[in-house]
């Protein structure tokens, strides 16, 4: 079996699930070439278990102080270079074609008439799931961005519906959490923004990870480069994240029993919808701006969840051997019942 395998990387989350789905695909011999886009060739890291990949354009979002901006991101697309990109993208010797959420693989392979897989948390929006900051122009990118025959929404709650449990890393919990340590992750926001919103905390350590150099003037706040491995490393014993409301990046934190406060990227219905389903669960504290009495709040509250998800990689790589089989409900709540939750006090 042969597969192309389009991966979105506006965001890290697509690529660290990609990394996971990799790693269970070349582990069955399946033949896998991928192609990533919405990024600069230079910012992308970390590439080295997807070997000889492509990268084109593509599309992506303009953020400015933690909103989507539609106007600039409509100005800013080059849809010649992304039309072009999907008329010369030949799938001709692929069995199948598989996206996370990535638009090019995804209209080339409708175009062209191939067998098409999404997967991602973008793809459990068509069901009946918590929602919020919806409107037209977000319901048509989440109908029409990355197109697909055939669909698999991940979640970190099945609310009923076919929707499969994240692809994460399964891990044991760190044997010690440093308490005063808290990494934080919110790239579509201003440095000096977080940087004014963590400099009051000095009886704190925070490792921030950042897309772009960035220079902290204060001891306690620790600028970090983006690196996968550093990131996992800093990650593992903390005692907590901030963050924008990206669904990978939660599901790890959730995976190390880590407490979470979410800032969602605004007019961005993925991330709005991502921290109204984690306050109803109860599963991370949400601010909707960069609100200092919020991280005060927060960072005194000593309570976080351990959630075990199975080994969703390996479930979907041996579902796609089986050639894809309709998923009932009976195969959902099987999967299901292998998420243990547990209640932590730090």
């Amino acid at each position: 079996m042969k597969i192309f395998y389009g991966v979105q990387g506006t965001g890290n989350g697509h690529i660290a699930r990609a990394r996971l789905m990799a790693k269970e695909l070349y582990a069955t011999g399946i033949e896998v070439d991928f192609l990533f886009s919405g990024r600069p060739a230079e910012k992308y890291f970390d590439m080295e278990i997807f070997n000889d990949y492509q990268l084109r354009t593509g599309l992506t979002f303009n953020t400015h102080q933690g909103k989507v901006n539609y106007f600039k991101t409509a100005y800013q697309a080059n849809l010649g270079a992304f039309i072009d990109d999907i008329k010369t993208l030949d799938l001709s010797g692929y069995d199948l074609v598989i996206t996370d959420f990535e638009p090019i693989s995804a209209w080339a392979a409708k175009r062209q008439k191939k067998p098409t897989l999404g997967i991602s948390n973008q793809y459990s929006y068509q069901y009946d799931i918590p929602k919020k900051g919806s409107d037209p122009m977000a319901d048509l990118i989440m109908k029409y961005f990355a197109p697909v025959e055939k669909s698999v929404g991940l979640h970190w709650h099945h609310f009923g519906q076919p929707i499969l449990p994240p692809i994460t890393e399964t891990v044991q919990l760190p044997e010690t959490v440093v308490q005063n340590k808290i990494v934080v992750y919110l790239p579509f926001e201003e440095p000096d923004d977080v940087i004014k919103l963590l400099s009051p905390f000095e009886n704190f350590e925070f490792h921030v990870s950042s897309p772009h150099p960035v220079e902290s003037q204060f001891a306690h706040i620790i600028y970090h480069p983006m690196s996968s491995g550093k990131f996992q490393h800093e990650l593992h014993n903390c005692a907590g994240i901030i963050s924008n409301a990206g669904f990978a990046m939660t599901s790890e934190a959730l995976q190390l029993g880590k407490k979470i406060l979410i800032k969602p990227l605004h007019a961005q219905v993925e991330q709005t919808s991502n921290a109204a389903a984690l306050q109803q669960l109860g599963y991370a504290h949400i601010m909707d701006n960069l609100d200092i009495n919020a991280v005060a709040h927060w960072l005194h509250d000593k309570r976080a969840l351990h959630i075990t998800y199975p080994n969703t990689a390996k479930i979907l790589t041996q579902w796609i051997e089986n050639g894809m089989p309709a998923m009932d409900m009976d195969f959902i709540e099987e999967i299901w019942s292998n998420v243990d939750i547990l209640h932590l006090k730090q």
